[in-house]
């Protein structure tokens, strides 16, 4: 008679005799993703960094509710003559939202998928989740989905509050009429935010049998490619104060990083190269020129912006992206049958 191997954290093998109520298997992937967020969304730290991560837009209600009361007890002439709110244009104010929620949403994904595979390697509960019916398939777009749908509801969430909050108070400041049909585009752009946390961290935390390590691994790469982008953002500005224009490939690059890549698909959905954070306010109007700069060179804010990359580059490299997240993770999966 062959003895119980000691090294498997299963003694308890009744799970196999289970006569009660079974889903159908076309669930399967559904209840790995319930579990994923389940278990995300009981920790502590989710909620608050989630929270924070809208802290711009938080700002932004601030800013315009101050302006807006503003110029009614200043005794303005009448519905859309405040001069701040005219210059708006408000489209890119949820870029920038977007942009500055960038390293939260970072920290947020670590909570929920950096260590959602490692921490199932570690305790061997493959062993469970792998057994039949549910396949390597099943466990792991579970997982991406699970991922997927918390971190496009926590961008999502702040966007339809702010636009919600500037679609009733500033009509007469061309909230509708710059870009109707403005809060479909959020949800695309939250979207593409959640697939690419998701594929990203699934795949780098199916390479480690410890969410410590994964998460570090996944925080080295954000940061990394972060810093590449920043280099090639401080070449573009070189290139503008020597009196070039830097070539387009090179302001493509600016998008290679993990916030670059959704913040460029951003500017695409929305249709925004992006502008002044408070046009009118940040910088004089007009062409200028910098302090060190050659007798002659002129500049305005337009030739120092990034300017939104084509969709016919920015999507491939998206779904390049999202596809090698999610089939790293299915490949290091290995499926286990309990005997």
């Amino acid at each position: 008679m062959s003895m119980p191997s000691t090294n498997s954290p299963i003694a308890d093998l009744s799970y196999r005799h289970y006569d009660g109520p079974l889903d159908s298997v076309s669930h399967r992937w559904w209840c790995i993703a319930k579990m994923t967020m389940q278990m995300a969304t009981k920790k502590r730290g989710f909620w608050g960094w989630s929270i924070f991560s809208a802290w711009w837009y938080i700002i932004l209600l601030a800013i315009f509710w101050f302006m807006d009361n503003l110029s009614g007890n200043l005794g303005a002439k009448g519905p859309g003559s405040n001069i701040f709110l005219q210059k708006i244009i408000w489209k890119d104010q949820f870029v920038h939202a977007f942009s500055y929620s960038q390293l939260l949403l970072m920290v947020v994904t670590l909570l929920v998928g950096a260590g959602t595979i490692a921490n199932d390697n570690r305790s061997n509960a493959l062993l469970v989740y792998l057994s039949n019916p549910c396949s390597r398939f099943d466990y792991v777009l579970g997982k991406w989905l699970g991922v997927f749908l918390l971190i496009t509801g926590v961008s999502l969430v702040p966007m339809l509050v702010f636009y919600a909050y500037g679609y009733m108070s500033f009509q007469d400041y061309g909230f509708w009429t710059q870009t109707p049909w403005l809060f479909l585009r959020l949800i695309f752009v939250a979207m593409a935010s959640g697939a690419v946390h998701a594929s990203l961290s699934i795949g780098v935390s199916s390479l480690f049998n410890q969410g410590r390590l994964a998460s570090a691994t996944y925080a080295g790469i954000y940061f990394f490619s972060y810093i590449f982008t920043q280099i090639i953002n401080a070449v573009n500005m070189g290139s503008v104060f020597s009196g070039r224009k830097a070539p387009g490939f090179v302001q493509n690059l600016f998008y290679m990083s993990v916030d670059g890549l959704q913040i460029g698909m951003a500017k695409v959905i929305i249709g925004t190269n992006g502008s002044e954070l408070f046009p009118g306010i940040n910088t004089n109007a007009g062409p200028r020129r910098g302090r060190g700069m050659s007798e002659g060179v002129q500049i305005n804010t337009d030739d120092i912006m990034i300017h939104a990359p084509s969709l016919g580059f920015i999507l491939p490299v998206l779904l390049f992206v999202v596809a090698s997240g999610f089939l790293i993770a299915w490949s290091r999966v290995k499926a286990v049958e309990v005997v």
